[in-house]
């Protein structure tokens, strides 16, 4: 059932109110779904999870799994039988655009083709469509056994990644060198991926960026443009964890032109011409080459705090108009100011977490637009195998890098997380 409520001082007009249909209640989520309330709509949240925090936001939810999409429609069309006039269907922060376009074409609303959305949910078939369109890309194949993986690893040399074809967030991504297990790494890679197929592609060295693109018709803006930090890669290694991002990016003037023309060329080889898509580039030596494109908004503090914070842009409000069908206000999509902005991950030795300190300490400052934990003490904290298992993040600014920088490392100094090892039940 549809369970929701009117806000208070609300009323429900002559005409029905436009609802708009969330796939993902999650933290994630609640940004967007507040972005589009914002905008006058009514949300409707869907999440296998009751206790979603998007539900407090919404306006309407319902608890459906957002990748079961015959459950999906079921639901929807009782929603519509009861005359709720569903406008769009969009998400953030999830890897389904096959779902949402799945869901938005039985609904008859606008979406991304069927196939831009297989394109964007297969990363083997999408650096095919890249390598056929000419947008620049590391070398990549995919592999089918840890044997065949070893043969590569001699042939090419051990830096390479290995990844499932089908996951996100870093589950199932493995940096290889000299050191690693192949066919350790090869089973754990085939294990986190939905249809067991991994590739491996050419490890790119340079500065890497995170950008976010907004179509219409062929015409493209990037107003999310950040450099992504990986000052723990020797740490977690094997496994890829970023830690975080910064704005604005120290690219120049020209470098950053050359990023936002690849990442639209790569955008409309996937056949995506009004959408939003997520571009991870590396500049290399040799300019900038596509890791890959998400067809969806990022999680995270992207969109939602180091953009608005560092330049004034709520570019979900463009997405949200994209799942409306409308063409978005490419004006408000230019920059209001620019303000140095990083968003950083906590990630505590695993055990059982006894205690958080220093929290008050660092919520007291003016700079600091965001600290939040997602343990508190008593759970279990599992190891860092994915972006998955962050403990909790906060969000600095400062009117230079070099301030901020120095903001950074006095939260960590002053955060204090207390973890014991878990003792080991007899057999």
């Amino acid at each position: 059932s549809v369970s929701g409520r009117y806000r208070s001082g609300r009323q429900e007009s002559v005409e029905r109110p436009r609802t708009l249909v969330v796939l993902g209640a999650s933290s994630d989520q609640v940004f967007l779904i507040r972005t589009a309330r914002e905008m006058g709509l009514r949300v409707l949240a869907l999440d296998r999870n009751p206790a979603s925090p998007g539900f407090q936001e919404a306006d309407q939810h319902g608890v459906v799994s957002t990748r079961d999409v015959p459950a999906l429609c079921r639901f929807l069309d009782r929603c519509r039988a009861r005359r709720m006039r569903i406008a769009g269907v969009t998400t953030m922060g999830s890897d389904i655009p096959d779902v949402v376009q799945a869901v938005a074409a039985h609904l008859g609303l606008p979406s991304i083709s069927a196939e831009a959305a297989r394109l964007a949910t297969d990363k083997f078939a999408m650096k095919e469509a890249f390598r056929d369109a000419g947008v620049p890309i590391p070398w990549f194949a995919e592999v089918e056994s840890a044997v065949e993986l070893a043969r590569i690893a001699a042939e090419r040399g051990p830096d390479l990644v290995l990844k499932p074809v089908d996951r996100s967030g870093s589950r199932g991504v493995f940096l290889l060198d000299e050191k690693s297990n192949l066919s350790e790494l090869f089973a754990c890679a085939q294990e986190f991926s939905y249809s067991g197929r991994v590739q491996v592609e050419e490890y790119l060295t340079g500065p890497q960026i995170s950008t976010e693109t907004i179509l219409f018709e062929g015409r493209a803006l990037t107003p999310g443009f950040a450099d992504r930090n990986y000052d723990l890669l020797d740490r977690f290694r094997p496994q890829i964890m970023e830690n975080g991002g910064w704005v604005p990016s120290l690219c120049s003037a020209e470098e950053r032109a050359r990023v936002e023309d690849v990442v639209v060329r790569a955008s409309l080889a996937l056949g995506i011409e009004t959408g939003v898509t997520k571009g991870d580039v590396v500049l290399t030596a040799e300019g900038p080459k596509v890791i890959e494109i998400a067809a969806r908004l990022s999680g995270g503090d992207f969109c939602a705090s180091l953009v608005p914070h560092g330049c004034g842009i709520n570019y979900v409000r463009a997405a949200v108009r994209l799942a409306l069908g409308e063409e978005p206000d490419f004006a408000e999509l230019e920059p209001r100011f620019e303000r140095a902005v990083a968003n950083r991950y906590f990630f505590p030795e695993p055990g059982r977490l006894l205690s958080i300190s220093g929290a008050a300490e660092v919520r007291a400052q003016d700079w600091l637009e965001k600290l939040e934990f997602w343990y508190a003490p008593g759970d279990e904290v599992p190891a860092s195998l994915s972006h998955a298992h962050r403990f909790g993040v906060f969000v600095a600014t400062a009117p230079d890098r070099e301030t901020l920088a120095e903001r950074i490392d006095w939260v960590y100094r002053t955060i204090r997380i207390e973890t014991e090892p878990l003792v080991a039940r007899a057999a």
